[in-house]
């Protein structure tokens, strides 16, 4: 065995800060020295890649102390990045069957009452007045897009139903264990609920997964991947519905798991108080182990809100929820996403994508109309006509991880080309602009 002590830190007996104030130690033990050293490198890398870090030096986002913690704010480049996940979540389900809705951020305490939120979250909730009333800060979307299920009158035909929405929930999460991004009390999920038959929960698994597929390997996260079948734990008060509902609804989620011979393991305790769920775990850079898309079953939400649709009997019929998270929230993801690439995102999704270098002035209007028709075909770009010299302007490119920098000088212009170098590749040399643009459009479009 290695051991290895790595840090102390201050806590409350039991967690209350009226007691008094132990040392907490915290240690390292592996079984080999090798496997505590390499667990070391990878606490080293994973400080350089910390999001708050790499995210203040670019400018992706910022935690003001008059806005609060836990709050984040996206700086103009964090939403460049923040919008194109959630462009490429949305192109992946619009053809999929998939409406687009929209939910308020507060509610009456009834509708939470009624799902059993209220009682489930109790202090995490957010309570909001307006006059004699009192709301509630909406924690998730599910009951919201239960009522817009509610208000139609569907039939077998129609089934099944299937709602997208990149909303905005709040939890009371506290002050010490929140964290940058990864951690927050305003959390945009891009949420979807899909209402069908028990008959339909397999293929409606299947489509699901096809998209998280997709969607991890161009994030080039699907090697070592698994999924952990959370089921409930013994204690079945902390969970609603009755034994009958939770085993029809985890064997339905068991067989679809099978189907898609995904990599589960069942884990004891750890369902939605509502349901079980399949929850996918993935692999950043380094090697750590992030828990992102979620699909979860759910027979005891439409029980409790009632829901039905007319079957072919002309009877009312109950359907079945699947709860369904693509990337999970959009905060965390963006703060996994950044350590994973360490700042240096792939075209698609980096802010600036080409920052144009005139050598001299005499070069800058010949920079401005290549600035203009790569802006004009979508590139995001930097045109670069400040005072300074090149090789400073160069270094800023570097510095903020712009995938592609091109130099404008009189060789250049000469032979009616430029000068392109890659972040990733180096020096590409020179080349004309037409090359250039089809490189990028290419790399652009296909996400590579």
């Amino acid at each position: 065995m290695s051991f290895k002590l790595e840090r102390i830190a201050g806590a409350y007996w039991k967690g209350n800060e009226n007691n008094k104030m132990l040392t907490r130690i915290y240690g390292l033990a592996f079984a080999t020295k090798e496997e505590l050293e390499a667990f070391e490198k990878m606490q080293e890398e994973a400080r350089k890649r910390d999001h708050r870090k790499i995210g203040k030096e670019l400018k992706l986002f910022t935690i003001s102390d008059l806005i609060g913690a836990g709050l984040p704010l996206m700086q103009p480049k964090g939403m460049v990045v923040r919008k194109e996940i959630e462009d490429y979540l949305w192109e992946l389900h619009k053809n999929k069957g998939y409406d687009r809705v929209w939910t308020p951020h507060i509610t009456k305490k009834g509708l939470y009452e009624t799902s059993g939120h209220a009682a489930k979250f109790g202090e995490e909730l957010f309570r909001v007045k307006g006059g004699d009333e009192e709301f509630f800060m909406k924690p998730m979307n599910c009951p919201h897009h239960m009522q817009i299920f509610c208000d139609n009158q569907f039939s077998y035909r129609d089934m099944p139903v299937r709602y997208f929405e990149p909303a905005t929930v709040y939890r009371y999460e506290k002050a010490g264990q929140l964290s940058g991004l990864t951690r927050v009390r305003s959390i945009t999920q891009d949420d979807g609920h899909l209402f069908c038959r028990v008959s339909q929960i397999g293929d409606e698994v299947s489509t699901i997964v096809e998209i998280i597929k997709k969607f991890y390997t161009t994030m080039n996260m699907m090697n070592g991947y698994w999924v952990r079948f959370s089921v409930r734990g013994d204690d079945k008060s902390m969970y609603l519905g009755s034994d009958e509902v939770w085993e029809k609804s985890e064997s339905a989620l068991e067989k679809a798991a099978k189907e898609n011979k995904l990599n589960y393991k069942r884990v004891e305790g750890e369902a939605a108080f509502y349901g079980p769920k399949l929850d996918f775990m993935f692999k950043d850079a380094i090697g750590r182990e992030w828990q992102l898309a979620t699909i979860q079953c759910d027979f005891n939400l439409p029980e409790r809100f009632d829901l039905h649709f007319i079957n072919e009997k002309g009877e009312s019929e109950r359907p079945v929820v699947i709860h369904r998270a693509i990337s999970g929230s959009l905060e965390r993801f963006m703060g996994v996403m950044i350590e994973h690439y360490a700042g240096n995102f792939p075209l698609w999704l980096s802010p600036i994508q080409v920052k144009i270098v005139p050598v001299r002035e005499n070069h800058n209007e010949a920079a401005i109309k290549i600035g203009n028709e790569l802006k004009e075909l979508g590139i995001r770009i930097d045109c670069d006509t400040n005072e300074g010299n090149m090789g400073g302007k160069i270094r800023d490119a570097k510095n903020n991880r712009v995938p592609y920098t091109v130099i404008i000088g009189d060789k250049d212009l000469a032979v009616n080309k430029i000068t392109v170098e890659s972040r990733d590749k180096g020096q590409l040399g020179q080349m004309p602009l037409e090359e250039f643009i089809e490189k990028i459009k290419k790399e652009k479009e296909n996400r590579e």
